[in-house]
This record gives structure tokens, C-alpha cells and sequence, in this order.
């Protein structure tokens, strides 16, 4: 899954541990976010959603992998 938490993230002008601080994860979790290395939770993705003020979809896309 393609992710441009990063880009939103700059778009608020928050740090990785101000965002992490703001919905209640580490700023670990949102770097392995960024990476691609951790895929997150629903609830994880509608705290993002709600914070940012966007649909989920704005800011998470599925590759064509992950649809097979």
C-alpha cells in the first residue's frame, strides 16, 4: 500500500512526533508508516483521516500487489 501520510504530514507542518502525540501512537509507528514497512489499523487510518480532515483514500492507495 502506497502512503502519502508524509506529504500530509508537511502540508500540517507537523513533526512525526507531534502527529504520533496528536493520535495517540508513537513517532515510531508513524515512521514505519511513511516507510511502508507497517500497514495501520482502521482505527489508526480514521484517526489519521479525521486529524487531516480528508477521506482515508486521499492519503492510503492500494498497489496492484495488494489486490491479488
Amino acid at each position: 500500500m502506497k502512503n502519502r501520510l508524509k506529504v500530509e504530514r508537511a502540508i500540517l507542518d507537523l513533526t512525526q512526533e507531534e502527529l504520533a502525540q496528536k493520535i495517540g501512537v508513537s513517532r515510531q509507528t508513524i515512521s514505519s508508516i511513511e516507510k511502508n514497512r507497517y500497514v495501520p489499523s482502521t482505527v489508526l487510518a480514521l484517526k489519521l483521516s479525521r486529524l487531516f480532515e480528508k477521506p482515508v483514500n486521499d492519503f492510503f492507495e492500494l498497489e496492484p500487489s495488494d489486490l491479488e
